[in-house]
């Protein structure tokens, strides 16, 4: 079944149910039917618990695991908003791998697994079931990793960072970057204009190539051949009529 949020309203903490399912007593008078229900629950601050209750309907189940998973919570030492170190846990048929991730990575996990990180409140974390693929299995696997993890950072006294100095350093890195950025757009000099000349906005003449033909002006009639007929050169007759008629007028 998949892991759901249920409905809480004055609780702190967040409650995923991961698994429910229908159980069967031989009694001497018959068979007596239960159900079962795996919580796991946390605060997403660095707590979280996982419980197994037991009743005659589901309600009561839900609320009983509710119970034993407050009873049995630890507190996690998260690294920022991911963990420590990488860590390889096995318990009963269940086998987990949890590996650390960088910032902005995600939850990279299954149902089951995904759930536990959730509620602890990591936020990016590589991990992957290795053994069985039962859901009870595999959570209760993933919460014996965070347990040994826990007791490993105690008695090797490392000093972990929280969430807020993570926060506060990389609000500090996007500031210095936004300032480098700002800064380099100011010192940048001006391009030079090369010898661009500034025209008036509007129609601009261009130069008549040889051939062209200015606009207004018609075209001459062109030969058989697609090239413009040359010139005709003046036919002699004409010209010695002209240098007669010159001659009778200065007479």
């Amino acid at each position: 079944m998949p892991a759901y949020i249920t409905p809480t309203t004055q609780s702190e903490f967040d409650e995923k149910v991961i698994q429910i399912s229908r159980v069967s007593k031989k009694t001497k008078g018959g068979n007596k039917i239960g159900f079962s229900a795996l919580m796991v629950v946390g605060d997403k601050k660095g707590q979280v618990g996982v419980g197994l209750g037991k009743a005659g309907d589901v309600v009561t189940a839900i609320r009983k695991g509710v119970k034993k998973a407050k009873k049995q919570m630890i507190t996690f030492p998260m690294d920022g908003t991911t963990i420590p170190f990488a860590i390889e846990t096995k318990l009963g048929a269940g086998r987990v791998l949890l590996k650390p991730a960088p910032q902005g990575s995600g939850v990279i996990a299954g149902g089951p697994v995904r759930a536990v990180v959730e509620a602890v409140g990591i936020r990016d974390i590589s991990s992957k079931i290795l053994g069985s693929d039962n859901q009870a299995s595999s959570v209760y696997a993933t919460f014996e990793a965070l347990r040994a993890i826990t007791r490993l950072v105690k008695i090797r006294g490392l000093k972990l960072r929280s969430i807020a100095q993570i926060e506060a350093e990389e609000a500090q890195r996007m500031k210095e970057l936004q300032s480098k950025a700002k800064s380099k757009d100011d010192t940048q000099p001006s391009r030079p204009d090369r010898g661009r000349s500034k025209s008036k906005p509007g129609l601009q003449s261009s130069p008549v190539k040889a051939g062209q033909v200015k606009p207004g002006q018609a075209r001459p009639a062109s030969a058989p051949g697609g090239e413009p007929k040359p010139a005709s050169a003046p036919d002699s007759k004409t010209k010695t009529a002209k240098v007669a008629d010159n001659k009778t007028k200065t007479s």
